[in-house]
């Protein structure tokens, strides 16, 4: 039987946002801006470069607004940032972003851990943010965190995701992007979800951001490329971790996830031997080595 597979997959890399965001040793802003060159340089066409958050709280983003001014904005690649307030998207805006993640949480105890809000007053605020958003011209990518399965809650009702995504899709968002936040989906579930929330977004552009907290992720790449995703948040080196949940481990690697597809015969527009390259000198900055199987492609054997 032959499977029926979308022919391109796009890489949306998140390692300058969740990757780095709870690392100690703060990350220079002229290494954030040689990371991001390479990483246009090897085919990655939409990059999360920061968020706008607390600076106290989350230092490696305290350079969000230098990092934005001195980005060379290329034709073709969609730079992003992640958005958690209205103050943050005044920063947001002040900066010249043109694209925006805005987040809502299925559970209720994330919600208060991550936002010190309900679901309800998040999906409040957060309609709010999409519209403010939207008037100063930007591109919104609403999303729904724990879309899978939470570490506090267990399982996560499937009419609470399709509640966010009917509102989000009625505040006429540009795309909906699923987050396995706590990395407990398995591919069934995955294709369960998927299906009920495709027929509540129809054409709406649909994208994954994947964890891999108990080493499902790429299986979870796999079932999700069979329903039509064609969008998935990856970050070099497996980097990255909500703080606000317990042994969720970093997201799918970049690495992996490009040589995966491509062993499939999928194109990602990405050249892996430059992308596996351009990860070295943040791995040797953090001084540890990257857990990713790709990255063995570029070492010597030992």
């Amino acid at each position: 039987m032959k499977l029926s597979l979308p022919k391109k997959v796009q890489i949306h890399e998140v390692v300058l946002r969740d990757g780095i965001q709870n690392e100690k040793k703060l990350i220079p802003t002229e290494e954030k801006l040689r990371l991001i060159r390479e990483l246009v340089a090897c085919g990655v066409r939409r990059i999360e470069v920061s968020s706008f958050v607390n600076r106290s709280l989350v230092p490696q983003m305290a350079d969000a607004e230098a990092l934005w001014e001195r980005i060379e904005r290329r034709r073709g690649v969609l730079y992003s940032a992640l958005i958690l307030s209205e103050g943050g998207l005044e920063r947001a805006i002040r900066c010249r972003v043109p694209h925006v993640g805005i987040f809502v949480s299925a559970s209720e105890t994330h919600s208060l851990k991550n936002s010190n809000k309900s679901v309800s007053e998040a999906l409040k605020e957060a309609v709010r943010l999409i519209d403010m958003a939207q008037d100063a011209g930007m591109k919104v990518r609403a999303g729904v965190m724990n879309a899978f399965g939470c570490a506090y809650e267990g399982p996560v009702p499937v009419h609470r995701v399709l509640k966010l995504v009917r509102a989000f899709k009625k505040r006429g968002a540009d795309e909906i992007c699923l987050a396995d936040s706590s990395g407990l989906a398995n591919p069934l579930r995955m294709e369960d979800v998927l299906a009920r929330v495709r027929g509540e977004t129809g054409e709406m552009e649909l994208s994954l951001h994947l964890h891999n907290t108990r080493g499902l992720g790429l299986a979870n790449v796999f079932s999700a490329l069979r329903q039509g995703v064609a969008i998935f948040d990856t970050s070099l080196g497996g980097l990255g971790g909500c703080p606000f949940i317990p042994g969720a481990r970093g997201n799918i690697a970049t690495e992996d996830t490009v040589f995966m597809l491509h062993e499939m015969g999928l194109k990602t527009g990405i050249e892996l031997d430059m992308l596996i390259e351009a990860g070295l000198p943040l791995e040797t900055l953090l001084g540890k080595a990257f857990q990713v199987f790709a990255s063995n492609l570029k070492r010597p054997p030992s």
